[in-house]
């Protein structure tokens, strides 16, 4: 295997723990070293049953097999095999989602109430299926405290009390290895304050994936490329700028994710997946000079073009796990297995952990990828942090060679394109229960951060009229924004993220007030008719307000639409799979935005979990759903005309 040659220290110390105090990003690269040698198969039983049996017998034989997928309604099952023959797995669990889609909300609800509750009477009196027994034991359920169970029973009774159903949750979670007690009483006391008719449909998205796995499970079957993938994410979130360490088990993620530019948490990172790309098999591995982790699988014809892929490793505050980080590992995976297998492509596959993207340690904003466009801007390396340092220095202080930034613009008639993996960042396909979407555009955007001084003044001695009040100032602005944004809410978002009274107290009116903008729309011309009546909005209200204010513009992105052919090369790939063919548009920024620029793009979303959202600890997706974009990637990479 060739990641021997990268880490013989793996083989040839006996005492390799020891090592992890020098090098604790090791056993990060040891979780890969561990993948390329072991392949394991799926777990075959007498009962293992597959889907050509499903597809080819009669209907009550089939209908048979199926049973106990869902709760006491075997009918859904049934209803579903009206769609044969499947084409995939995949399609199979769609046809059960339609299914029930179709049944009506009396019929869904009926449902929901065929659960037990969880740690309920059906559990201490051993009534449960055998299906929901074995789901509540995998996560402890069945071992909880005298608190813990006490606990669960009063938010039973305050739940159904609220919603008229029981709580239902994938207490195997998004790896199938099951939840915690405290993830499952946390998540509980957070949806009781949900609205009725969202929860109705969390629970229902929720019965979905307890089907999902039922279904793995009586088929033998483990995503298991899915599942190593998810691990490599969670080896990586032990890296961040905040958040505490759990002292039993120090390589677990932290209780927050931040990993900012070149802090020693980002810096990490960086190491962690450099050697990763080692281990996968990559022939070139390099830190380039703004920090961005490169690996080159090469072509076994010299000459090739390259397609490069990829994402960004920094996160925002508190933010995610799989935001950006997805679209790294997801074709490190495909590297490693191409490598593995002996296999090699006709184009160099060129694989970009971008440095930064999300602009929150420093004003500057897809750093990463802007340097290989040619689009890095030396005024940045003046920019300092909250703490006084200037990106200059930070550069210098991590090794990085600033004179050769120049050096990473990338010519495009060496390449073939741009593709990026990425978690949706919304409700969209997590509310249609569709795995995965082909992204048509992503929007433009422009960021501002401003200032609105007034007159710091007594709040007990100033009347109202005559107050010089900042914070309200941008207080109106914000409402403006959410109402102009509602104006156009098919193209335009707007959001006003930071808002800063420096050294406010209880008992004095604003004399500053500091705040951010973010604006977008699916193409330039309502991105900039939504700027500009912000614009003059601004000016409008410290006009009337007698106020002053300062606005710098951060960044600008033009909307990227995704290249037709490359568009086309994501449909294929999903069809394949047996997945619904769905496209949609990208609110967010992301590297591809910049790529864009110079070369062609187009992008794929991985359904997130938790209704999508995202730069929160929240954010979340299966290992199923990373196995089929691993699927469709590897697909792609095989569809290629060089």
């Amino acid at each position: 295997m060739p990641s021997h040659r990268y880490c013989p220290s793996l083989e040839a110390s006996p005492s390799f723990s020891s090592q992890l105090i020098f090098y604790p990003e090791l056993l990060y690269t040891h979780s890969f070293l561990l993948a390329t040698r072991v392949n394991p198969q799926p777990k075959m039983t007498s009962k293992t049953i597959t889907l050509q049996q499903i597809n080819s017998l009669p209907r009550e034989e089939a209908a048979s097999l199926l049973q106990g997928l869902y709760e006491h309604s075997d009918w859904i099952a049934e209803q579903a095999l009206d769609a044969r023959p499947f084409a995939s797995v995949a399609a199979l669990k769609y046809a059960m989602v339609q299914v029930l889609q179709r049944a009506g909300r009396d019929a869904q609800i009926a449902l929901v109430r065929a659960h037990p509750e969880l740690a309920g009477k059906a559990m201490v009196s051993k009534s449960l299926t055998a299906e929901s027994t074995n789901e509540q034991s995998k996560a402890g359920l069945t071992d909880c405290t005298p608190e813990e169970f006490a606990k669960i029973q009063e938010l039973n009774a305050r739940y159904n009390a609220k919603f008229g159903f029981p709580f239902i949750l994938a207490v195997r979670g998004p790896r199938g290895t099951g939840l915690t007690r405290q993830h499952i009483i946390s998540t509980f006391e957070r949806r009781l304050h949900h609205h009725p008719d969202y929860e109705l449909a969390e629970c229902l998205r929720n019965i979905h994936r307890i089907v999902e796995i039922r279904l793995n499970d009586k088929l033998g079957y483990q995503p298991t490329l899915g599942n190593e993938v998810w691990d490599w994410h969670e080896w990586l979130a032990q890296f961040s700028d905040a958040g505490k360490v759990n002292p039993k088990n120090p390589t677990a993620a932290r209780e927050e994710l931040t990993v900012t530019y070149l802090t020693d948490a980002h810096r990490k990172c960086a190491r962690t997946i450099e050697l990763g790309m080692q281990a996968c098999g990559f022939d070139e591995v390099k830190i380039d000079a703004v920090g961005n982790v490169v690996g080159i699988y090469k072509s076994n014809k010299p000459h090739a073009k390259t397609l490069m892929t990829g994402s960004h490793y920094d996160t925002v505050r508190n933010g995610g796990k799989y935001d950006g980080r997805l679209g790294i590992f997801v074709p490190m995976a495909c590297v490693r297995e191409l490598a593995r297998d002996g296999k090699r492509l006709p184009f160099h596959l060129e694989v970009v952990a971008f440095a930064e993207e999300e602009g929150q340690r420093y004003k500057a904003t897809f750093l990463g990828s802007g340097a290989l466009v040619g689009d890095f801007k030396p005024e940045w390396l003046d920019q300092k942090d909250a703490d006084g340092i200037s990106m200059r220095q930070a550069m210098q202080q991590a090794g990085l060679k600033i004179a050769d930034i120049p050096r990473l613009k990338r010519q495009p008639s060496d390449y073939l394109g741009f593709v990026e993996v990425h978690i949706e960042q919304g409700p969209v396909l997590n509310e249609l229960d569709i795995p995965l979407g082909v992204v048509t555009s992503i929007n433009g955007s422009v960021r501002f951060v401003g200032e609105v001084s007034g007159m710091a003044s007594h709040a007990g001695t100033t009347p109202m009229d005559r107050r010089r009040d900042a914070a309200t100032a941008v207080a109106e602005l914000a409402l403006y924004v959410e109402k102009r944004a509602n104006q156009n809410a098919q193209t335009c978002v707007g959001t006003v993220g930071q808002l800063l009274v420096p050294n406010g107290s209880v008992n004095v009116i604003p004399g500053r007030c500091q705040f951010s903008l973010d604006l977008r729309a699916t193409n330039n011309a309502a991105r900039d008719a939504l700027t500009q009546d912000v614009l003059t909005e601004l000016k409008a209200i410290c006009e009337r307000r007698g106020l002053h204010y300062t606005l710098e513009e951060t960044m600008r992105a033009s909307a990227a639409p995704s290249h037709p052919e490359w568009q086309a090369r994501w449909e294929s790939a999903v069809q394949s799979l047996g997945v619904p063919l769905f496209h949609l548009p990208s609110g967010a920024g992301h590297d591809a935005m910049k790529l864009h620029d110079v070369m062609p793009q187009a992008m794929l979303f991985v359904r997130g979990q938790n209704a999508g959202i995202s730069h929160n600890p929240l954010e979340s997706t299966t290992s199923d759903d990373m196995q089929l974009a691993i699927d469709a990637f590897m697909h792609l990479l095989h569809h290629v005309d060089a």
